[in-house]
């Protein structure tokens, strides 16, 4: 046997006793150097208490519209009207068309098709829009009275409405492939509304690139309901849209007039629209508070301070780890809901946000969205009845991390209020129906939308921490 051969007979009878080596430690036969064992710790074993609070100054920053008036036993009376600034347009149509040919204009707004209203969709009741003659204040808050910005002997518009008699529309969304229908209610203007409008751009058409110029010219509107009760509706868009004649010119020699619509302008976000509040809770309402139950109401009515376990946890985690690694899977609040019986069936809210009691005010004034910090929301199961915080691992993970475990008042002292949350679904495929979807937050508000109320069952609320430990031995 050549010296070459010997030594590759060598290296393949040595691999065979590494092999052999293996597998005997696989088989248990002999000990390691040292000996771990790994478990996953589950601990529920935390109690979170709270307390009602009011929550009656909001400042909501959103083009949601909500109008009426309801006496409703079991939740209270609630009356909301609105004022608002109006966004214009980019660009007017001027081409074939002059101020005189405008023929008409009217405000319309748009409400969901399912749940756009709550109370008596046939209750008799009747719209009124006056013109702002004073700038609204900024900021603006819900507590607002309209009182000495527009004149109420100077009425410009009004309608009689309800869902029942509400036109209803339908489009396809190429968004995300669905149907998406709504109604509208028309309010007839003065045609010299728009006309004033039409002129301001033929003049001065900087002030339709500037809201804060246009806002010089045309103020707002305020909206109220000025007969009847025992409805809210909730507008989500409002548009004023004009009707006028138009020359144009077919096969290069025909001339001839045509109808044209054309928005001039419109309530959005970028501009102010306050929901003007007023709710007074139903008497039973207020027992509840009394006795200590912590309710969530909304628009503008309570909202719960709950001191949260937080230094417990890290303790706990602490002391169940001191012997060996760690790491933190996740935490979880679920929280109970009992839903309180009225004449309505006010739901509980759709959405609430915990956020940490001392940034409250700078979460909504900043229009901040959730970042699991210091902020997080979750939205309602009406078929579990619940509300599940499930993102709150980075929350502990913070106070681990950056803070030497030592929680500060302001981890501790937390506020669930009720929200409103806007999103879309981002595909992506171009096609919805190939890929997935993601659902992405764009704003997150003090709940205006509807009316909500319920009752958190802090006494059954689950805290649950999960974390992986092994243990050298």
């Amino acid at each position: 046997m050549n010296v070459e051969l010997k030594q590759s007979v060598c290296w393949i009878f040595a691999l065979l006793m590494m092999l052999g080596a293996y597998s005997c430690s696989d088989e248990n036969i002999g000990h390691s150097i040292t000996d771990t064992k790994s478990s996953i710790i589950e601990d529920s074993s935390f109690v979170m208490t709270g307390v009602s609070v009011p929550n009656t100054k909001l400042q909501a920053r959103t083009s949601t519209q909500l109008v009426g008036e309801i006496n409703c036993a079991g939740y209270g009376r609630l009356k909301s009207d609105v004022v608002c600034q109006l966004m214009p347009a980019n660009r007017i149509d001027t081409i074939g068309t002059n101020v005189d040919l405008i023929d008409s204009c009217r405000l319309v707004l748009c409400l969901k098709a399912s749940d756009g209203f709550t109370g008596d969709s046939l209750a008799p009741m009747r719209m009124t829009v006056y013109e702002l003659e004073q700038t609204l204040p900024e900021p603006i808050y819900s507590d607002f009275s309209a009182e000495g910005y527009y004149n109420p002997n100077k009425p410009i518009a009004s309608v009689s409405y309800s869902p029942a008699s509400a036109k209803q529309y339908s489009e396809y969304s190429y968004t995300d492939g669905t149907i998406v229908t709504w109604r509208e209610i028309a309010i007839p203007m003065p045609v010299e509304y728009a006309k004033r409008m039409h002129n301001l751009y033929v003049t001065n058409p900087v002030a339709f690139g500037d809201p804060e110029e246009f806002k010089k010219h045309f103020r707002g509107l305020y909206v109220t309901n000025s007969y009847g009760s025992g409805r809210m509706m909730n507008y989500y868009a409002t548009e004023l849209e004009v009707y006028y004649r138009q020359h144009t010119t077919v096969r290069d020699t025909v001339d001839t007039i045509q109808v044209s619509q054309q928005v001039y302008a419109a309530s959005t976000p970028e501009v102010i629209t306050n929901n003007n509040l007023s709710l007074s809770a139903d008497e039973s309402v207020k027992e509840m508070v009394a006795n200590g139950e912590a309710i969530v109401m909304g628009p503008s009515g309570y909202e719960v301070n709950v001191h949260f376990p937080i230094q417990d946890i890290i303790n706990t985690y602490k002391t169940n780890t001191a012997d060996g690694l760690s790491v933190i899977n996740s935490l979880q609040l679920t929280i109970p809901v009992e839903q309180i019986s009225n004449e309505y069936n006010i739901a509980p809210p759709a959405y609430l946000l915990m956020v940490k009691k001392d940034k409250k005010n700078d979460f909504f004034e900043g229009d901040s969205l959730t970042n699991n910090k210091d902020s997080f929301y979750a939205t309602y199961n009406s078929a579990t009845k619940e509300y599940v915080f499930s993102g709150l691992r980075p929350y502990i993970l913070n106070i681990l991390n950056n803070k030497g475990g030592i929680a500060t008042d302001e981890d501790i002292n937390l506020t669930l209020t009720p929200i409103d949350v806007a999103s879309y679904t981002q595909m992506s495929n171009y096609y919805y129906y190939y890929g997935s979807s993601q659902t992405v937050v764009t704003k997150i508000s003090p709940a205006v939308s509807q009316p909500a109320i319920a009752k958190l069952r802090l006494d059954k609320a689950k805290i649950k921490v999960v974390y992986s430990k092994q243990s050298v031995y």
